[in-house]
C-alpha cells in the first residue's frame, strides 16, 4: 500500500486531524486552498498592504470555525466563502463600491437588453478571437483588474478557477441567475473595453 503525503489526504482526514491538533494537517489545508484564496483577496482588494492581513484573518477564522464545518459544500468552496465575506466587511466598512448599483430590476433588465444588442454588433468570430489567444494574457488581466471587485472576482472565480456556477453561488451568497448575469455583464464590459481600446491588428 502507498504512503499517502498529508497534502495527498482527503480533506475529511485533514479536518479531522485539525481538530485533533495536528499543525501539520492544517498547515496543508491552507496548501490546498491557499490559491482560491489569493485570487479573491488580490480580486477583491486593492490596497497591497492590506492583502496579506485579510488572509491571514480568513485562515484565522477557518481555524475557529472548523468544528462546525459538516461537509455540506467542498472545503475550498466553505473556505472561497469566508474569504470573499472577509473582504466584503472590508469593502463596506471602507465604504469602496463593489459593484455598479441599478435603482431597480427594471434598469437591470434594461441594462441586459442593452448588453445584448451591443454584443449584436459584432460578429461571433470577433468576440471568440478577442477573448482567446495566449498573446490577449496580458493584455486581457490589465482589463480585468480595472473592472469592479465583483465583476473581476466572478470572472476569476468562473474563468481562472474553472468553478461552476453553483460553487461560485455557495461562495459569494449572490443566486445563481445573478451570478451569470454579472458575469455576462463583466464579459460585455471586457470585449467593449478591448475593442474601443486596442487596434484590431493588435490583437
Amino acid at each position: 500500500m502507498t504512503h499517502q503525503t498529508p497534502y495527498h489526504q482527503t480533506d475529511e482526514y485533514l479536518v479531522k486531524q485539525t481538530l485533533q491538533g495536528d499543525k501539520l494537517a492544517f498547515s496543508m489545508i491552507i496548501k490546498k486552498t491557499e490559491g482560491l484564496v489569493a485570487q479573491i483577496v488580490f480580486k477583491m482588494i486593492n490596497a497591497p498592504a492590506d492583502r496579506k492581513d485579510l488572509a491571514q484573518d480568513v485562515y484565522l477564522k477557518v481555524f475557529k470555525n472548523l468544528q462546525g464545518f459538516k461537509f455540506q459544500a467542498k472545503l475550498s468552496t466553505w473556505i472561497g466563502q469566508i474569504a470573499y465575506n472577509t473582504c466584503l466587511h472590508y469593502l463596506e466598512k471602507k465604504k469602496l463600491v463593489l459593484f455598479e448599483k441599478f435603482e431597480s430590476e427594471d434598469d437591470f433588465k434594461d441594462e441586459l437588453v442593452s448588453q445584448i444588442n451591443q454584443l449584436n454588433h459584432y460578429s461571433n468570430n470577433d468576440t471568440e478571437k478577442l477573448l482567446s489567444g495566449k498573446e490577449l494574457s496580458g493584455i486581457l488581466k490589465i482589463e480585468v483588474d480595472k473592472l469592479t471587485p465583483l465583476y473581476k472576482t466572478l470572472i476569476t472565480l468562473y474563468h481562472n478557477e474553472e468553478l461552476s456556477y453553483a460553487e461560485i453561488t455557495q461562495i459569494t451568497s449572490l443566486p445563481e441567475g445573478t451570478v451569470k448575469n454579472y458575469l455576462f455583464r463583466a464579459r460585455r464590459i471586457l470585449k467593449e473595453n478591448l475593442l474601443s481600446k486596442y487596434k484590431r491588428e493588435d490583437l
